[in-house]
């Protein structure tokens, strides 16, 4: 049985197919949620899903027989795991509400293709270096929020009444969303000199801190693409030497061969 799944799934085009029933099943997932289609075909849409769940069930089924211990080393697989876990759950009940998660199988489009794979651990390659921007933007927040409800709480309490008040009203002006017409004017027709605040809390948030976000994650891209490169040159490289290895073991032979007939 073993033998049997891994050629299976050593097909040349089983991903393909995967890929495939992946992209058929968000589709039904999503007419699921047309209340026109669900009313007509809602219970042929239902045996499909089930149809599908049972596919991907297979497929997770076959991997754990075939390299039990390597599923589990391999990250993707086992976010494929926790995402069809999710599916399973009941209808009924108090975990009921997980199984709208379900669409997150969606997300397996993700581990089935290599380049979303490369975007993603990059994108995780990143968060050491964001983590330190996430506090340093944390820190600003809090001294704006600190400052802008001490001054303008008085005369605008559902903007700055309270800490987490002002710090929305804060995160709508980083956004730059109707910062100036929607806050910042209002604000100084009551204190006019208000724009010595807002003005360099945009220029540090929107301008420079989140600017470092990109660039950050644009070294991460670079650094996740090069290492990739390395593998592929370092495959490239190991595959040449056992292709010469195996062109100089012929000329021995034929050499030999040459002597013998001699």
């Amino acid at each position: 049985m073993k033998t049997h799944f891994q050629r299976i799934l050593n097909w040349p085009h089983f991903e393909a197919v995967v890929l495939g029933l992946i992209i058929v099943n968000s589709v039904i997932l999503a007419l699921e949620t047309v209340p026109t289609v669900q009313a007509s075909i809602g219970g042929i849409l239902f045996v499909i899903d089930r149809f599908f769940l049972a596919l991907f069930v297979i497929e997770l089924l076959m991997r754990l027989v075939v390299d039990f211990r390597g599923f589990w080393r391999d990250p993707w697989r086992v976010f494929d795991f926790v995402v069809i876990g999710l599916a399973l759950m009941p209808a009924s009940g108090p975990l009921a509400v997980l199984r709208s998660l379900r669409i997150l199988r969606v997300l397996r489009l993700v581990s089935s293709v290599p380049a979303m794979r490369r975007v993603v651990q990059g994108l995780l390659g990143a968060v050491p270096g964001m983590a330190s921007i996430i506090l340093l933007i944390g820190l600003l927040f809090f001294v704006f929020s600190v400052i802008s409800t001490n001054l303008f709480s008085e005369s605008f309490p559902e903007w700055f009444g309270s800490l987490g008040a002002s710090a929305y009203t804060l995160f709508q002006i980083m956004t730059l969303e109707s910062w100036s017409m929607g806050i910042v004017r209002p604000v100084m027709e009551v204190y006019p000199l208000a724009w010595i605040l807002f003005v360099p809390f945009i220029i540090l948030t929107a301008f420079t801190v989140l600017n470092l976000f990109i660039g950050v994650i644009v070294d991460a891209m670079q650094t996740e693409h090069e290492s990739m490169a390395s593998e592929e040159r370092g495959q490239m490289i190991s595959d040449n030497e056992r292709i010469l290895a195996e062109i100089s073991a012929l000329r021995e032979q034929l050499s030999e061969l040459q002597k013998q007939n001699r």
